[in-house]
């Protein structure tokens, strides 16, 4: 028996499903999407058990709300794909910040550039924030000019909304993506798609079948020993009586 409310621990939305349903009449729609009239909420039940299925809820405001014949674990399944594709262009909303200085070192400049374009490119926002310290806020032009040349080597990526302001110590001016059909490509991915392929281990053909070809091992250096093992005639090398003689051997009677 299902328990009429939820329970506490659930999440996503509430969906009442089968006896949790709360109205007498309801208007059912068949699991291939026709709709089949007003019919009590026993008789639609009894539709969905005599397929199989569940009576989901999908319009509870309705007069008389609208509930669909459909698997619930399917229906749950469709609903947080829905969510999570709804998901995927919500990336505008979010905001990313990027902090400069009046006096920044090319150097920094170009890494902050190449976030903020990383940022713009994924469908974000850029909050440009320049802080002035000391001296720097009686030159306040020279700031100026560092916000104006970052948003203008952008242009490609992203507008700004609003001309950049002073609040407090600090400049502050917003970046707006541009649509994708407008927007420049990112050149730290273009340079990743172009960058050649590994290069390949040379193969050659032998019997119309490929074998990669294996380099012959070098041949070692052979010691010496073995060398002057070679040189030296086989036998007793060592022997003193080797140089003598053969005629000699016999020796003639006093």
């Amino acid at each position: 028996m299902s328990r009429p409310f939820s329970p506490r621990s659930s999440s996503g939305p509430f969906v009442r499903i089968n006896g949790k349903i709360r109205a007498r009449e309801v208007r059912v729609i068949g699991p291939d999407g026709q709709q089949v009239g007003v019919l009590p909420l026993h008789e639609a039940i009894s539709l969905a058990r005599a397929r199989d299925m569940d009576l989901v809820e999908v319009a509870p405001n309705a007069a008389p709300p609208v509930c669909r014949v459909i698997d619930y674990g399917k229906f749950r399944y469709e609903q947080a794909k829905r969510e999570r594709e709804s998901k995927k262009h919500q990336h505008a909303s979010r905001v990313k910040e990027v902090q400069l200085t009046a006096s920044i070192d090319p150097h920094d400049y170009g890494v902050k550039l190449g976030h903020a374009i990383d940022f713009l490119c994924e469908d974000m926002k850029v909050k440009v924030t320049l802080r002035l310290r000391g001296r720097e806020m009686r030159h306040q032009e020279f700031g100026q000019q560092v916000v104006e040349r970052f948003a203008k080597d952008l242009a490609a990526y992203g507008h700004p909304d609003a001309e950049p302001r002073l609040v407090g110590k600090g400049l502050h001016l917003m970046l707006m993506p541009l649509p994708r059909s407008r927007r420049a490509k990112n050149p730290r991915q273009s340079d990743a798609e172009s960058a050649p392929a590994p290069a390949v281990e040379e193969e050659s053909r032998r019997d119309g079948w490929r074998e990669p070809l294996v380099a012959e091992p070098e041949e070692l250096p052979r010691p010496r020993a073995a060398e002057a093992a070679e040189s030296q005639p086989s036998g007793f090398v060592n022997t003193p009586f080797a140089q003598l003689d053969a005629r000699l051997g016999s020796r003639p009677a006093a």
